[in-house]
């Protein structure tokens, strides 16, 4: 009876705490690719889609912790309610665009930061001396 006891016990699912839940992990990444989730406001989804981003099938992946198996039509879309009636899209980039755009990003916020410097060094704002860590 003792062997039973511990058999049911070692084959429960272990519970997972509504506070630890990971309703936005992924699982079944394809690698050379960068994945987000889009809130589908507005149109986020297409501005994405312009962008280089392309919808992940439903089928490909999985989303979250464990999901009850639902019966899903051919060519669904990956996605995930993030609450007030807002529903948000899985969306990958390949990876090597996705490190452009970084790229492009960081060299705006360079920029700015270059006219922050120069303005304040030219002595019109006091005096700002920069240190080489």
């Amino acid at each position: 009876m003792e062997t039973t006891a511990k058999k049911s016990a070692s084959a429960r699912v272990k519970r997972t705490p509504v506070t630890e839940r990971q309703v936005l992990s992924v699982k079944g990444k394809e690698p050379g690719y960068v994945y987000r989730f889009v809130n589908d406001i507005g149109d986020r989804v297409a501005q994405f889609l312009e962008q280089g981003y392309e919808l992940v099938e439903d089928k490909d992946v999985k989303v979250g912790d464990r999901r009850i198996q639902q019966v899903k039509a051919e060519g669904t879309k990956a996605q995930v309610s993030v609450g007030q009636g807002i529903k948000a899209f899985l969306m990958r980039q390949k990876d090597e665009y996705y490190k452009e755009d970084q790229a492009a990003k960081q060299a705006r916020v360079d920029q700015l930061e270059q006219s922050t410097k120069n303005q304040a060094t030219s002595g019109t704002y006091g005096k700002l001396e920069i240190t080489k860590d």
